[in-house]
């Protein structure tokens, strides 16, 4: 193909390209996405030529968002979203970057007052439902970074998941993507017309095997990104329109036939605008198009390529991005491996090297390692010197990094990660300004944020909420109902999950771009988050499968603040409840439930309602778990064992968060409270009787039996001697060994009804003695078999713990150990407390907790 035809989009007779002399337009300017050094040669190429009207790969739905671009609120990265009106979830990116040479293009235009186009198949096809004869599950492979554009848009893709139809190679697009170089360029170009699956190839990978490189990033950061401004602005762009003349010629659509369908598109918009402004167009597109739309095509031909299209209508916004996203390794298909070098080098008006070297010393400095100035120099020597060595003609990332590594980081790659995390990718988060387009909910979310200052952030954020203040309850409500809404944005920390306190909270905060498909979908339930996460809530209620998916939604209506939901869950619970006679269902629903009435001191709600629901679902659980315990095989053992756990935990909760009787009028506080605590004292006697029938009948499975027998004990239900002697008769030599360790299992193993085993033992010779008789007493033959769980058993408790067990073991019975068996009271304590050693800790809990020495106290 003619050079010059390639480079002005020659239809018959378009002006031919001559060095050093700018020739008549239009002039298509091939790019790659995301590349800073083809970003400055198109600012370079646009203040040569000073087109009329500047034409941009892209979807056209964006054109009446362009004059945003100009606004002072509009910081990249960011990233163009378009969605299906009636189905968010297939919905599309285009990101940009300050050094993505379509944002370069963008910012010119609009700056000068000129007329700006976007000329990409319009995203109302991309994101249609696939023609008839395509397989709509069918994902297109993502690209590899290195394409010299590589040929679909500014580079999107579906948030789905599923193929949009236009490989417009973001997660889940494609970009001509294959890597390998000229082996695989051959493959897809035999392969043409053969009805053989064709392979897509990597033009950036071809010509840099081609120049005798094995790495496409580092050829194209030599050839472009080091390279200095040219004489002649549009010569850059006649080399890369010739390099991909030809490859076009070789490989074809190198295996992206819907290429050709994008294509003459282009070409159509590009006739358009001829028409419109003259020959004075600039298009902006990925160098993998520039020899399609300088081919010789008919208006007809292009048409008929266009014609039976699938249409959809969609709604497109701006949105933020970040510098994470952008990356490949965030499954991006057009992604960078290192957007924040790329930014560096688009920013460093001279000395890039110098510069970032001087960017890692401070971040290196911030985190408390000792970086000098020396160390920079040396840092920005060695990357000198290592170019040189390796042929290149200044410091790439490579150089850099490994500089680095060597001067700054002392060989470790630990710092090497942090700044590879913090620089050379980033997490830097665009933003887009108030007046862009946004659905209803956005609006309102964005509000909440502003009213709650809480700013959506790349970085995770650790944020500790005190529910006793107004604005953190607040926070914590809009943070609930986003996530029952399955907007992401925070998650509880395992601070918060591990914690029995109710006004305290913790979250994780990061703010990914994609989140903005899911506000969209979320629309469909309401203009406001109250009103979407109340709507979604009572759905959810009404489809849940399971009495503990209600009980667990009630949980989360409380959380999120849903008073408006909570009469359609608690009729669809009451009515689940009454239905439901699975034992197992019944003992998953009640802790949930138990724990959303903790949450009415706090958060000031009303839980009367489900106090009446919880004491009615533990009644049935009391009647039913002894027959429902009885012939379980051990699996069966293990998860009713479970539900006595969690069942034993909801009894307790239930009894400390029984709400206050408000039967009578003007009764006092204490009073009410004393009321709800005996109202409950029965509900724990029942449970401790429901233990005592499990720990006693030989038809419930060892490990249930255990469990009730240790959960006795700790309540103080039961003394050492029953427990002994229940344990003496499960470790008979009547009982069969499997049935038996299931029983130490459930007895000393680990739970969240009975913690604490291994300290028992240690304090409690009897027992220990028990366990050990038993172990010594079982047979070789089936040694071997509980092994396994003995061992599941012990390796649950602290190093310390098992040593001393072991200690104990080896002594056998000593002087200690009927010391231990010979005091009175609680065993393994004395019979009175040793004031002295009490006393001796009261310093220190004075000077912990901020209190003058109280002398009358200490004495």
């Amino acid at each position: 193909m003619d050079r010059g035809a390639a480079l002005h989009g020659g239809e018959g007779g378009a002006p031919q390209y001559r060095g050093g002399e700018r020739a008549d337009g239009p002039w298509v300017l091939g790019v790659r996405h995301h590349g800073p050094g083809s970003a400055r040669a198109v600012r370079e190429a646009l203040d040569a030529c000073a087109p009329r009207a500047v034409l941009i790969e892209g979807p056209p739905e964006a054109d009446a968002l362009v004059e945003l671009v100009g606004d002072d609120g509009m910081s990249p990265p960011v990233a163009l979203l378009a969605h299906v009106t009636d189905d968010p979830a297939r919905s599309a990116f285009w990101p940009l970057a300050e050094f993505s040479p379509e944002w370069v293009a963008l910012r010119w235009a609009v700056e000068r007052g000129v007329a700006v186009r976007f000329i990409d198949l319009p995203a109302a096809h991309s994101l249609a439902e696939p023609p008839a004869g395509e397989d709509p599950e069918e994902e297109p492979e993502p690209a590899m970074d290195g394409e010299a554009d590589t040929g679909p848009g500014l580079a999107s893709g579906t948030a789905s998941g599923t193929a949009s139809g236009t490989e417009l190679g973001a997660e889940g697009g494609a970009d001509p993507g294959v890597e390998g170089g000229a082996d695989l360029g051959v493959e897809a170009g035999q392969g043409s017309g053969s009805g053989e699956q064709e392979l897509r190839i990597d033009p950036l990978a071809v010509l840099a095997e081609t120049a005798g490189y094995d790495d496409p990033e580092r050829w194209w950061e030599d050839v472009v990104e080091h390279r200095g401004a040219a004489d002649d602005a549009l010569a850059p762009f006649a080399a890369l329109a010739e390099a991909m003349g030809a490859l076009r010629e070789r490989y074809g659509d190198g295996g992206h036939a819907r290429d050709a369908v994008r294509e003459a598109y282009m070409r159509l918009q590009l006739r358009s605008a001829r028409k419109e402004f003259g020959d004075g167009v600039a298009v902006v597109c990925g160098a993998w198009h520039v020899p399609a739309l300088a081919a010789k095509a008919t208006v007809t031909a292009d048409r008929a390529l266009l014609k039976g299209l699938p249409k959809a209508k969609v709604d497109m916004t701006w949105v933020p991005w970040t510098h994470r996203r952008l990356s490949r390794a965030s499954g991006y298909g057009a992604g960078i491996a290192s957007p924040g070098w790329y930014a560096h080098l688009f920013r460093a008006p001279d000395r890039p090297v110098e510069r970032w070297m001087t960017k890692v010393a401070g971040l290196l400095r911030d985190e408390d390692r000792g970086v000098s100035s020396a160390h920079v120099i040396e840092a920005v020597r060695l990357a000198d010197t290592l170019a040189v060595m390796r042929g290149r003609p200044l410091p790439g990332l490579s150089e850099t990094t490994d500089a680095v590594r060597a001067v700054m980081c002392d060989g470790s790659d630990v710092p090497l990660a942090l700044v590879h995390d913090k620089l050379v990718v980033g997490d830097v988060l665009g933003e887009v300004p108030a007046s862009a387009p946004a659905v209803p909910l956005q609006r309102d979310l964005s509000a909440a944020q502003r009213r709650l200052r809480l700013k959506p952030e790349a970085l995770d954020r650790e944020l500790d909420l005190d529910l006793r203040k107004e604005t953190d309850a607040a926070r914590s409500r809009l943070l609930h109902r986003l996530r029952l809404l399955g907007i992401g944005w925070g998650e509880p920390s395992e601070a918060a999950r591990g914690s029995t306190g109710t006004f305290r909270e913790s979250w994780r905060l990061r703010w990914e771009p994609e989140l903005a498909v899911r506000v969209a979908e979320a629309g469909v339930w309401g203009t406001t988050v109250l009103a979407a996460a109340t709507a979604k809530a009572e759905s959810e209620a009404i489809s849940a499968p399971a009495l503990a998916d209600v009980t667990a939604l009630a949980e989360r209506c409380l959380l999120a603040g849903l008073p408006d939901a909570l009469p359609t869950v608690m009729k669809v619970l009451g009515d689940r409840a009454a239905l439901d006679t699975d034992v197992g269902h019944l003992a998953q629903a009640l802790p949930a439930l138990v724990r959303s009435l903790r949450y009415g001191d706090v958060r000031g709600t009303d839980t009367s309602a489900l106090a009446e629901v919880a004491a009615g679902l533990a009644e049935r659980v009391f009647v039913g778990l002894p027959p429902a315990c009885a012939g379980l095989d051990a699996d069966g053992g293990a998860q009713m064992r479970g539900h006595v756990d969690a069942v034993h935990t909801a009894v307790g909760l239930l009894t400390e968060a029984a709400p206050p009787d408000t039967g009578a009028q003007g009764t006092p506080p204490e009073e009410a409270a004393r009321t709800a605590r005996n109202r409950t004292t029965p509900m724990r006697g029942r449970w401790h009787s429901v233990l005592g029938v499990l720990g006693g009948r030989d038809s419930v499975p060892g490990e249930v039996r255990g469990r009730a027998v240790r959960l006795l004990l700790d309540e103080g239900e039961s003394d050492h001697e029953s427990a002994a002697r229940l344990m003496g008769l499960a470790l008979s030599p009547v009982t069969a060994p499997a049935d038996a360790a299931a029983w130490i299992e459930g007895f000393v193993g680990s739970g969240s009804g009975g913690t604490g085993g291994g300290m028992l033992l240690i304090h409690d010779d009897r027992l220990l003695g028990l366990l050990d008789s038993w172990l010594t007493s079982v047979p070789d033959e089936a040694f071997t078999d509980v092994l396994p769980l003995l061992r599941r058993t012990f390796s649950a408790y602290e190093a310390g713990v098992r040593r001393t067990l072991g200690e104990l073991v080896r002594r056998g019975p000593g002087d200690a150990a009927g010391a231990i068996a010979a005091t009175t009271g609680i065993r393994g304590f004395a019979a009175e407390p040793d004031q002295d050693r009490a006393d001796a800790v009261l310093p220190v809990l004075h000077l912990l907790l901020g209190h003058e020495p109280d002398t009358e106290v200490n004495a």
